[in-house]
């Protein structure tokens, strides 16, 4: 059974998706932002649920 992964933007399941890109908050490093090629292209915003990061800048 394959983990599930999210859009951090638009909640999207992205798990069998393509083009998509995952890193690690650029604030504190410790939350993983996930984004899909939509919200990516749209430069839809994120939060880091660690330290309320909010990001693209």
């Amino acid at each position: 059974m394959s983990e599930q992964t999210f859009c951090s933007s638009c909640k999207k399941d992205v798990s069998n998706d393509t083009g998509n890109v995952s890193f690690k908050c650029p604030k504190c490093g410790k939350e993983d932002i996930i984004r899909c090629t939509h919200c990516r292209d749209i430069a839809a915003k994120y939060v880091c649920h660690s330290c309320k990061f909010e990001g693209p800048n």
